[in-house]
Protein backbone atom coordinates (compact mmCIF):
# COMPACT_ATOMS: atom_id res chain seq x y z
CA UNK A 1 0.00 0.00 0.00
CA UNK A 2 1.36 3.44 -0.96
CA UNK A 3 2.30 5.70 1.97
CA UNK A 4 0.12 8.80 1.59
CA UNK A 5 2.54 10.78 3.76
CA UNK A 6 5.29 10.17 1.21
CA UNK A 7 3.73 10.58 -2.24
CA UNK A 8 5.34 8.93 -5.21
CA UNK A 9 8.10 10.98 -6.87
CA UNK A 10 7.27 12.31 -10.34
CA UNK A 11 8.84 10.27 -13.14
CA UNK A 12 11.51 12.27 -14.98
CA UNK A 13 13.01 12.12 -18.46
CA UNK A 14 16.14 10.64 -16.86
CA UNK A 15 14.03 7.78 -15.40
CA UNK A 16 12.57 7.05 -18.83
CA UNK A 17 16.03 7.17 -20.43
CA UNK A 18 17.41 4.71 -17.88
CA UNK A 19 14.51 2.28 -18.38
CA UNK A 20 14.81 2.51 -22.18
CA UNK A 21 18.60 2.16 -22.03
CA UNK A 22 19.20 5.35 -24.02
CA UNK A 23 20.77 8.71 -23.23
CA UNK A 24 18.75 11.43 -21.55
CA UNK A 25 19.14 13.61 -24.67
CA UNK A 26 17.67 10.87 -26.87
CA UNK A 27 14.75 10.31 -24.50
CA UNK A 28 14.11 14.07 -24.43
CA UNK A 29 14.02 14.20 -28.23
CA UNK A 30 11.46 11.38 -28.40
CA UNK A 31 9.26 12.70 -25.60
CA UNK A 32 9.49 16.28 -26.86
CA UNK A 33 8.74 15.34 -30.46
CA UNK A 34 11.77 17.04 -31.98
CA UNK A 35 14.98 15.92 -33.66
CA UNK A 36 15.60 12.69 -35.58
CA UNK A 37 15.38 9.34 -33.79
CA UNK A 38 15.00 5.87 -35.30
CA UNK A 39 11.68 4.09 -35.10
CA UNK A 40 13.19 1.34 -32.96
CA UNK A 41 14.54 3.76 -30.35
CA UNK A 42 11.30 5.75 -30.42
CA UNK A 43 9.33 2.60 -29.62
CA UNK A 44 11.72 1.75 -26.77
CA UNK A 45 11.37 5.19 -25.20
CA UNK A 46 7.59 5.34 -25.58
CA UNK A 47 7.21 1.85 -24.09
CA UNK A 48 9.34 2.84 -21.12
CA UNK A 49 7.36 6.07 -20.66
CA UNK A 50 4.09 4.16 -20.69
CA UNK A 51 5.36 1.56 -18.22
CA UNK A 52 6.55 4.27 -15.81
CA UNK A 53 3.38 6.38 -16.33
CA UNK A 54 5.51 9.34 -17.35
CA UNK A 55 3.73 12.69 -17.56
CA UNK A 56 5.45 15.55 -19.41
CA UNK A 57 6.23 18.80 -17.62
CA UNK A 58 4.18 21.18 -19.75
CA UNK A 59 5.87 24.30 -18.37
CA UNK A 60 9.32 22.94 -19.20
CA UNK A 61 8.11 21.90 -22.63
CA UNK A 62 6.71 25.35 -23.38
CA UNK A 63 9.97 26.98 -22.32
CA UNK A 64 12.01 24.72 -24.58
CA UNK A 65 9.70 24.76 -27.62
CA UNK A 66 8.12 28.20 -27.31
CA UNK A 67 4.69 26.53 -27.40
CA UNK A 68 2.28 25.52 -24.65
CA UNK A 69 0.05 23.37 -26.85
CA UNK A 70 -2.93 25.26 -25.43
CA UNK A 71 -5.56 27.46 -27.07
CA UNK A 72 -7.54 29.93 -24.97
CA UNK A 73 -11.24 30.52 -25.68
CA UNK A 74 -13.34 33.34 -24.18
CA UNK A 75 -17.09 33.00 -24.84
CA UNK A 76 -19.98 35.29 -23.97
CA UNK A 77 -22.27 32.92 -22.09
CA UNK A 78 -21.49 29.23 -21.70
CA UNK A 79 -25.10 28.63 -20.55
CA UNK A 80 -26.23 29.52 -24.06
CA UNK A 81 -26.42 26.47 -26.35
CA UNK A 82 -24.91 28.60 -29.11
CA UNK A 83 -21.59 28.85 -27.28
CA UNK A 84 -21.67 25.24 -26.06
CA UNK A 85 -21.91 24.05 -29.67
CA UNK A 86 -19.20 26.48 -30.73
CA UNK A 87 -16.80 25.26 -28.03
CA UNK A 88 -17.38 21.68 -29.17
CA UNK A 89 -16.37 22.64 -32.71
CA UNK A 90 -13.32 24.56 -31.51
CA UNK A 91 -12.25 21.71 -29.22
CA UNK A 92 -12.58 19.10 -31.97
CA UNK A 93 -10.44 21.18 -34.34
CA UNK A 94 -7.86 21.75 -31.59
CA UNK A 95 -7.68 18.09 -30.60
CA UNK A 96 -7.10 16.98 -34.18
CA UNK A 97 -4.17 19.38 -34.37
CA UNK A 98 -2.71 18.29 -31.02
CA UNK A 99 -3.84 21.26 -28.92
CA UNK A 100 -5.73 21.44 -25.64
CA UNK A 101 -8.32 24.13 -24.86
CA UNK A 102 -8.88 26.35 -21.83
CA UNK A 103 -12.35 27.94 -21.75
CA UNK A 104 -13.30 31.16 -19.95
CA UNK A 105 -16.78 32.67 -19.66
CA UNK A 106 -17.15 36.47 -19.76
CA UNK A 107 -20.89 36.59 -19.08
CA UNK A 108 -20.95 39.29 -21.77
CA UNK A 109 -19.17 41.61 -19.30
CA UNK A 110 -16.24 43.62 -20.65
CA UNK A 111 -14.26 43.61 -17.39
CA UNK A 112 -14.64 39.83 -17.05
CA UNK A 113 -13.49 39.44 -20.64
CA UNK A 114 -10.40 41.58 -20.01
CA UNK A 115 -9.53 39.53 -16.91
CA UNK A 116 -9.96 36.27 -18.82
CA UNK A 117 -7.73 37.47 -21.66
CA UNK A 118 -5.04 38.57 -19.20
CA UNK A 119 -5.21 35.23 -17.39
CA UNK A 120 -4.91 33.21 -20.59
CA UNK A 121 -2.02 35.30 -21.90
CA UNK A 122 -0.33 34.73 -18.53
CA UNK A 123 -0.72 31.00 -19.05
CA UNK A 124 1.23 31.34 -22.30
CA UNK A 125 -1.52 30.09 -24.58
CA UNK A 126 -0.47 29.71 -28.20
CA UNK A 127 -3.52 31.59 -29.47
CA UNK A 128 -6.88 33.05 -28.48
CA UNK A 129 -10.45 32.84 -29.76
CA UNK A 130 -12.58 35.61 -28.27
CA UNK A 131 -16.25 36.55 -28.53
CA UNK A 132 -15.99 40.27 -27.74
CA UNK A 133 -18.62 41.58 -25.34
CA UNK A 134 -18.29 44.98 -26.99
CA UNK A 135 -16.95 45.79 -30.42
CA UNK A 136 -16.15 49.38 -29.47
CA UNK A 137 -13.69 48.65 -26.65
CA UNK A 138 -10.67 46.84 -28.03
CA UNK A 139 -7.57 48.00 -26.14
CA UNK A 140 -7.15 44.63 -24.43
CA UNK A 141 -7.45 42.84 -27.78
CA UNK A 142 -4.91 45.22 -29.30
CA UNK A 143 -2.60 44.18 -26.46
CA UNK A 144 -3.01 40.54 -27.53
CA UNK A 145 -1.89 41.54 -31.01
CA UNK A 146 1.09 43.51 -29.67
CA UNK A 147 2.09 40.49 -27.56
CA UNK A 148 2.35 38.47 -30.78
CA UNK A 149 -0.38 36.02 -29.78
CA UNK A 150 -2.59 34.91 -32.71
CA UNK A 151 -6.19 36.03 -32.27
CA UNK A 152 -9.44 35.03 -33.97
CA UNK A 153 -12.79 36.66 -33.17
CA UNK A 154 -15.88 34.49 -32.94
CA UNK A 155 -19.50 35.45 -33.70
CA UNK A 156 -18.65 39.17 -33.79
CA UNK A 157 -16.37 41.14 -36.08
CA UNK A 158 -14.23 44.22 -35.41
CA UNK A 159 -12.83 45.50 -38.73
CA UNK A 160 -10.57 48.01 -36.96
CA UNK A 161 -8.69 45.16 -35.27
CA UNK A 162 -7.40 43.57 -38.51
CA UNK A 163 -7.75 39.96 -37.34
CA UNK A 164 -9.74 37.00 -38.63
CA UNK A 165 -13.37 36.72 -37.55
CA UNK A 166 -15.75 33.79 -37.95
CA UNK A 167 -19.40 34.83 -37.81
CA UNK A 168 -22.83 33.84 -39.00
CA UNK A 169 -24.42 35.73 -41.85
CA UNK A 170 -26.45 37.66 -39.30
CA UNK A 171 -28.02 40.36 -41.45
CA UNK A 172 -29.12 37.87 -44.12
CA UNK A 173 -30.50 35.50 -41.47
CA UNK A 174 -32.70 38.24 -40.01
CA UNK A 175 -33.81 39.31 -43.49
CA UNK A 176 -34.92 35.78 -44.42
CA UNK A 177 -36.80 35.25 -41.13
CA UNK A 178 -38.51 38.64 -41.27
CA UNK A 179 -39.53 38.25 -44.92
CA UNK A 180 -41.02 34.86 -44.09
CA UNK A 181 -43.17 36.40 -41.35
CA UNK A 182 -44.33 39.16 -43.68
CA UNK A 183 -45.05 36.57 -46.35
CA UNK A 184 -47.34 34.81 -43.85
CA UNK A 185 -49.38 37.99 -43.52
CA UNK A 186 -47.83 39.55 -40.41
CA UNK A 187 -47.43 43.33 -40.38
CA UNK A 188 -46.67 43.97 -36.71
CA UNK A 189 -43.45 42.14 -35.89
CA UNK A 190 -41.14 42.52 -32.89
CA UNK A 191 -37.48 41.63 -32.48
CA UNK A 192 -36.52 40.74 -28.89
CA UNK A 193 -32.88 40.63 -27.74
CA UNK A 194 -31.04 39.83 -24.50
CA UNK A 195 -28.71 42.77 -25.04
CA UNK A 196 -29.15 45.03 -22.04
CA UNK A 197 -30.52 48.52 -22.59
CA UNK A 198 -32.04 51.09 -20.30
CA UNK A 199 -35.76 51.32 -21.01
CA UNK A 200 -35.74 48.25 -23.27
CA UNK A 201 -35.60 50.18 -26.54
CA UNK A 202 -33.44 52.55 -28.57
CA UNK A 203 -33.50 54.97 -31.48
CA UNK A 204 -30.05 54.58 -33.04
CA UNK A 205 -28.92 51.21 -34.45
CA UNK A 206 -25.39 52.54 -34.91
CA UNK A 207 -24.94 52.77 -31.14
CA UNK A 208 -25.21 49.00 -30.67
CA UNK A 209 -21.73 47.76 -29.78
CA UNK A 210 -22.37 44.07 -30.51
CA UNK A 211 -21.90 43.52 -34.26
CA UNK A 212 -24.07 40.38 -34.40
CA UNK A 213 -26.99 42.09 -32.65
CA UNK A 214 -26.57 45.23 -34.75
CA UNK A 215 -26.56 43.35 -38.07
CA UNK A 216 -29.62 41.29 -37.17
CA UNK A 217 -31.54 44.40 -36.17
CA UNK A 218 -30.41 46.12 -39.38
CA UNK A 219 -31.79 43.18 -41.35
CA UNK A 220 -35.05 43.16 -39.41
CA UNK A 221 -35.61 46.91 -39.65
CA UNK A 222 -34.55 46.96 -43.29
CA UNK A 223 -37.25 44.45 -44.27
CA UNK A 224 -39.95 46.31 -42.32
CA UNK A 225 -38.90 49.54 -44.03
CA UNK A 226 -38.84 47.82 -47.42
CA UNK A 227 -42.41 46.60 -46.79
CA UNK A 228 -43.54 50.14 -45.99
CA UNK A 229 -44.41 49.33 -42.37
CA UNK A 230 -44.42 52.32 -39.99
CA UNK A 231 -41.98 53.00 -37.15
CA UNK A 232 -40.00 49.71 -37.32
CA UNK A 233 -37.61 50.68 -34.51
CA UNK A 234 -40.56 50.78 -32.12
CA UNK A 235 -40.78 46.99 -32.35
CA UNK A 236 -37.13 46.33 -31.49
CA UNK A 237 -36.96 45.51 -27.79
CA UNK A 238 -33.79 44.90 -25.80
CA UNK A 239 -33.27 43.85 -22.19
CA UNK A 240 -34.58 40.26 -22.18
CA UNK A 241 -31.63 39.33 -19.97
CA UNK A 242 -33.46 36.82 -17.74
CA UNK A 243 -36.96 35.42 -17.30
CA UNK A 244 -38.17 38.29 -15.12
CA UNK A 245 -37.03 40.95 -17.57
CA UNK A 246 -38.31 38.97 -20.55
CA UNK A 247 -41.75 38.73 -18.91
CA UNK A 248 -41.75 42.52 -18.59
CA UNK A 249 -40.67 43.03 -22.20
CA UNK A 250 -43.35 40.69 -23.57
CA UNK A 251 -46.12 42.07 -21.34
CA UNK A 252 -45.25 45.61 -22.44
CA UNK A 253 -45.26 44.61 -26.11
CA UNK A 254 -48.54 42.73 -25.96
CA UNK A 255 -50.31 45.43 -23.95
CA UNK A 256 -50.20 47.85 -26.87
CA UNK A 257 -53.85 47.12 -27.69
CA UNK A 258 -54.38 47.44 -31.47
CA UNK A 259 -50.63 47.91 -32.07
CA UNK A 260 -49.53 44.70 -30.33
CA UNK A 261 -47.25 42.51 -32.48
CA UNK A 262 -48.64 39.31 -33.96
CA UNK A 263 -45.20 37.73 -34.40
CA UNK A 264 -41.97 37.72 -32.39
CA UNK A 265 -38.39 37.07 -33.57
CA UNK A 266 -36.10 35.92 -30.72
CA UNK A 267 -32.43 36.87 -30.96
CA UNK A 268 -31.14 33.53 -29.61
CA UNK A 269 -32.34 30.26 -28.13
CA UNK A 270 -32.22 31.43 -24.50
CA UNK A 271 -34.36 34.45 -25.34
CA UNK A 272 -36.63 32.21 -27.40
CA UNK A 273 -37.18 29.85 -24.46
CA UNK A 274 -37.88 32.79 -22.14
CA UNK A 275 -40.42 34.19 -24.62
CA UNK A 276 -42.07 30.76 -24.86
CA UNK A 277 -42.40 30.65 -21.05
CA UNK A 278 -43.66 34.24 -20.93
CA UNK A 279 -46.41 33.47 -23.44
CA UNK A 280 -47.35 30.33 -21.51
CA UNK A 281 -47.61 32.30 -18.27
CA UNK A 282 -49.95 34.76 -20.00
CA UNK A 283 -52.15 31.91 -21.21
CA UNK A 284 -51.35 32.66 -24.85
CA UNK A 285 -51.13 29.98 -27.52
CA UNK A 286 -48.46 29.68 -30.25
CA UNK A 287 -49.24 30.33 -33.08
CA UNK A 288 -52.98 30.99 -32.52
CA UNK A 289 -52.39 34.10 -30.42
CA UNK A 290 -48.77 34.97 -31.25
CA UNK A 291 -46.36 33.53 -33.80
CA UNK A 292 -42.63 33.25 -33.13
CA UNK A 293 -39.27 32.36 -34.66
CA UNK A 294 -36.07 31.77 -32.70
CA UNK A 295 -32.45 31.81 -33.73
CA UNK A 296 -30.58 28.50 -33.24
CA UNK A 297 -31.84 24.93 -33.46
CA UNK A 298 -31.63 24.29 -29.70
CA UNK A 299 -33.02 21.00 -28.39
CA UNK A 300 -36.07 22.60 -26.78
CA UNK A 301 -37.30 24.12 -30.06
CA UNK A 302 -38.20 20.74 -31.58
CA UNK A 303 -40.03 19.26 -28.56
CA UNK A 304 -42.46 22.09 -27.76
CA UNK A 305 -46.08 22.05 -28.93
CA UNK A 306 -45.97 23.28 -31.58
CA UNK A 307 -42.28 22.93 -32.51
CA UNK A 308 -40.61 26.29 -33.12
CA UNK A 309 -39.56 27.62 -36.52
CA UNK A 310 -35.86 28.42 -36.22
CA UNK A 311 -32.91 30.03 -37.94
CA UNK A 312 -30.34 27.21 -38.20
CA UNK A 313 -26.94 28.81 -37.60
CA UNK A 314 -24.55 25.83 -38.11
CA UNK A 315 -22.70 26.82 -34.95
CA UNK A 316 -20.57 23.69 -34.68
CA UNK A 317 -19.14 24.42 -38.14
CA UNK A 318 -18.49 28.02 -37.07
CA UNK A 319 -16.54 26.85 -34.02
CA UNK A 320 -14.58 24.28 -36.00
CA UNK A 321 -13.69 26.88 -38.63
CA UNK A 322 -12.54 29.33 -35.93
CA UNK A 323 -10.34 26.64 -34.38
CA UNK A 324 -8.85 25.70 -37.73
CA UNK A 325 -8.20 29.34 -38.58
CA UNK A 326 -6.43 29.98 -35.28
CA UNK A 327 -4.27 26.88 -35.68
CA UNK A 328 -3.30 28.06 -39.17
CA UNK A 329 -2.22 31.37 -37.62
CA UNK A 330 -0.25 29.59 -34.90
CA UNK A 331 1.48 27.52 -37.59
CA UNK A 332 2.22 30.77 -39.50
CA UNK A 333 0.31 29.67 -42.58
CA UNK A 334 0.26 32.67 -44.97
CA UNK A 335 -3.38 33.80 -45.16
CA UNK A 336 -5.09 37.11 -45.80
CA UNK A 337 -7.11 38.46 -42.87
CA UNK A 338 -10.75 37.57 -43.50
CA UNK A 339 -14.22 37.70 -42.06
CA UNK A 340 -15.49 34.17 -42.67
CA UNK A 341 -19.29 34.08 -42.74
CA UNK A 342 -21.11 30.78 -42.26
CA UNK A 343 -24.52 30.73 -43.93
CA UNK A 344 -27.83 30.07 -42.19
CA UNK A 345 -31.15 28.54 -43.22
CA UNK A 346 -34.74 28.86 -42.07
CA UNK A 347 -36.29 25.63 -40.75
CA UNK A 348 -40.08 26.00 -40.92
CA UNK A 349 -42.06 24.16 -38.24
CA UNK A 350 -45.38 25.00 -36.62
CA UNK A 351 -44.97 28.24 -34.68
CA UNK A 352 -45.96 30.75 -37.38
CA UNK A 353 -49.59 31.26 -38.32
CA UNK A 354 -50.78 32.53 -41.70
CA UNK A 355 -53.10 35.46 -41.16
CA UNK A 356 -55.22 37.67 -43.41
CA UNK A 357 -55.12 41.42 -43.76
CA UNK A 358 -58.50 41.70 -42.03
CA UNK A 359 -56.60 41.06 -38.78
CA UNK A 360 -55.41 44.64 -39.09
Amino acid sequence: MEDSAHPKRAVTVADVAKAAKVSKATAARVLGGYGVVSAKITDQVMAAAAALEYRPNELARSMSTGRSGIIGVVVGDIENAFFSLAVRGISDAARLAGFNVIIANSGEELDAEKSAVDLLIGKRVDGLIVTPARCDSIDHLQHVRRAGVPLVLFDRAIPELDVDAVTGDDRDAAIVATRYLIGQGHRRLAYVSAMDAEGGGFTDIGRISNSAVRERIEGFVGVLTEAGLPNPLHYVRLGATDQHHTDRVIKRLLSESAAAPTALLASDSLVGLRIFKSLQSLGLSIPKDVSMISFLDADWTSVTVPPITIVDQRVYEMGKLAGERLIARIERTPLAVERLRVGTSLVVRGSVATIGRETY
